[in-house]
């Protein structure tokens, strides 16, 4: 679902709610309509480095295309090839890079990266940018469990 946030955000999204460190969003696509949990990080590595607008967001479709798919939105392209990861606790998980965006491969591994997050206090990402500069995020999992809870309802 390459652009998800992207799109989303072109399409003018309606807040829903704010749960600690998560919002709620619906959007229009096309025919259909996203619901998601999305927040920022809480920590960047390198400080030094720009990274732009960098986000983490779970979607359902109204229409049942996808549920529950966890994406990662850097604020840069991010290096061909290469495979962005998330860590919740002891749990790995790794994403394929298309873009500006990382993605988890199955649906299986998407169901336990959510499920880890909700059982989680914080996430930690990885990527490596196009220029090949190794970017570190951390994010908050506060709120994500009721944040994912409000997505699904707005998408019923």
């Amino acid at each position: 679902m390459t652009g998800l946030l992207v799109a989303a955000a072109q399409a003018n999204p309606s807040q829903v709610a704010t749960y600690r460190d998560w919002i709620v969003y619906t959007a229009p696509a096309g025919d259909d309509t996203i619901c998601y949990a999305v927040s920022e990080p809480t920590q960047r590595d390198p400080e030094s480095v720009d990274h732009g607008d960098v986000f983490f967001a779970v979607a359902t479709w109204k229409s049942g295309k996808a549920s529950d798919q966890p994406s990662f939105l850097a604020g840069y392209d991010l290096r061909e090839g290469s495979e962005p990861s998330v860590r919740v606790g002891a749990n790995r998980y790794t994403m394929f890079a298309d873009g500006d965006e990382g993605f988890v491969e199955s649906d299986q591994n998407e169901a336990r990266l959510v499920n880890a997050m909700k059982a989680g206090a914080e996430m930690r990402v990885s990527a490596l940018s196009q220029r090949g500069t190794a970017t570190e995020y951390t994010f908050s999992l506060l709120g994500i469990t009721n944040a994912l809870e409000r997505a699904a309802r707005a998408c019923e």
